[in-house]
């Protein structure tokens, strides 16, 4: 037990740390005190996730609150969660974009995911040989075909569709980065000298208006639209082409008539604000909920409290607490994880038997976990409700079903191997090698002048502290640890041993 406390003194305040560090903002940058307008990078890469969300929302109003009136957002990825892409899009448009002038520089990808939350910036500006476009959306384990991906794709064009109108993106083109059948050509508007881009179905039909005979095909009907930095500058996607951030401020200055006071300050994601998205990750939460279980079963497997009840604790704290961290655990779920776990230490501690507690904490538990899957506000019911939903909750399960199926394979090879090996004996005893006598020595506490030197199957004692169902038990001059089978045990009941393996002495209520 003192082991244990020692243990949880030194593990603590590194696990206290740890969250303070993830709370905490970057170190402080100082505002430029030279004259002119601020700028700052705010650098998005890697999976679009809601980790980056959550990141991406503290960086800007860092930014705004040091004056920042440009925001240039530094895009690279390949995608991500689209609801989490949604999330992101509706705050530039609907918040950041009336406090600051948005950019969406894009230095090497802005794929699926990225492209929508690029053209939700005001601006899009590409670095040379660099690349934007193909959102269809897509889901783990099956193929959307029919209504369901129609259902989808409408939502997602209807995003774009916004973004374009907002902020005057070429709305075509940016449909067709969607959903595959559209088929997109330019026509030249004889007026206006400018070139348009239409739907094959909704080509214009006034030959005084439009060069019909020179139109030119951009899309194929079985293409998805992604572009490169030269064709989005020359189809009114980018606002230019650059090779670094200083020929952007450069643009922007010429452009604006501004001038940037400076170099832009640069944000990126703080070593905990990744450890988190990292966490969420669908391998390493199955890792994350493997080693807890394991810690579960091998601290009600053994007597006293010890590392492995502590590393479960551990675990769950980290998985309840990167989910709260970005959003997906709401007050409710994590109420109903921390019920689930109250209820059932008050079944294996106070009540005997398995009953109604124990039974209503599991599903407790159950439910806060599965409700952790799904963004959800705390007054409706957590259920995927379209098909991008239930692929997000799809790879959650995944996670939690591998590390069930990892914890249940450890604890059998533990239970088989675990003794035999030389550097992790100390964990649990080696089962007891039987005297010819059918006698089996075991660690016990005796006084010095006794002559009981072990116990065997079948030996009657007597509880010397309530069995819960761990607890010591006396044979003789002998006092034992023992597990009691079935019901819990009081000081003073008969007990009879009736099995004996690894560090285990199991006991039960003596018939009368």
């Amino acid at each position: 037990m003192k082991s244990a406390l020692r243990k949880i003194v030194i593990v603590l305040p590194c696990l206290l740390l740890l969250w303070g560090a993830v709370m905490a903002e970057e170190s402080s940058i100082a505002p430029a005190e030279t004259q002119g307008t601020k700028a700052a990078v705010i650098i998005c890469e890697g999976m679009i996730d809601n980790g980056l969300y959550k990141s991406i929302q503290r960086r800007t109003q860092k930014a705004l609150d040091n004056g920042v009136e440009y925001l240039i957002y530094e895009i690279n990825t390949f995608g991500g969660g689209l609801m989490a892409a949604y999330d992101i899009s509706e705050y530039f448009l609907h918040e950041v974009n009336s406090k600051a002038h948005t950019v969406a520089y894009v230095s090497l990808k802005a794929i699926s995911a990225g492209a929508l939350i690029s053209v939700a910036c005001e601006d899009i500006i590409m670095k040379d040989k660099t690349r934007i476009g193909d959102c269809a959306p897509i889901v783990l384990g099956g193929k959307l075909e029919g209504v369901e991906r129609e259902k989808i794709e409408t939502d997602t064009r209807a995003a774009f569709a916004i973004s374009a109108e907002a902020n005057n993106y070429p709305e075509v083109l940016l449909k067709a980065m969607v959903t595959q059948q559209i088929e997109v050509y330019k026509i030249k508007n004889i007026t206006t000298g400018k070139d348009e881009f239409f739907e094959g179905a909704r080509l214009p039909k006034d030959p005084n208006t439009y060069d019909l005979d020179n139109k030119e095909l951009i899309v194929k009907s079985d293409e998805l639209l992604t572009l490169t930095a030269s064709e989005a500058l020359e189809y009114g996607v980018a606002r230019a082409v650059v090779k670094d951030r200083a020929e952007i401020l450069e643009f922007l200055e010429k452009r604006d008539s501004v001038t940037f006071a400076g170099e832009p300050m640069v944000l990126e994601t703080n070593w905990s604000e990744e450890m988190v998205r990292w966490v969420n990750s669908p391998a390493v939460m199955a890792v994350l909920v493997m080693l807890a279980m394991l810690g579960v079963y091998i601290e009600f497997n053994t007597p006293g409290v010890g590392l492995p009840g502590l590393a479960a604790v551990i675990c769950f704290t980290i998985i309840i607490g990167s989910k709260y961290l970005i959003g997906l655990a709401n007050w409710v779920e994590v109420a109903l994880f921390v019920l689930g776990i109250l209820l059932l230490l008050i079944e294996f501690l106070v009540l005997p038997g398995f009953g109604i507690a124990g039974f209503a904490g599991i599903i407790c538990i159950f439910a806060g976990l599965f409700g952790m899957l799904i963004k959800n506000p705390p007054d409706k019911l957590p259920w995927p409700q379209d098909a991008i939903a239930w692929s997000d909750f799809t790879w959650g399960i995944v996670g939690l079903s591998l590390g069930f199926a990892g914890s249940i394979v450890l604890v059998w090879l533990l239970s088989k191997h675990l003794p035999r090996i030389q550097f992790l004996s100390g964990l649990i005893l080696a089962p007891a090698v039987p005297r010819q006598s059918g006698e089996i020595p075991l660690s016990m506490t005796t006084p010095p002048e006794s002559k009981t030197l072990s116990v065997k199957m079948g030996d009657s004692g007597e509880v010397v502290s309530k069995l819960r169902p761990t607890g010591k038990a006396k044979f003789g001059d002998a006092i034992v640890d023992v597990v009691a089978e079935g019901d819990f045990l009081d000081k003073g009941t008969k007990v009879e041993i009736i099995e004996i393996h690894g560090n285990r002495v199991v006991v039960k209520k003596a018939e009368s």
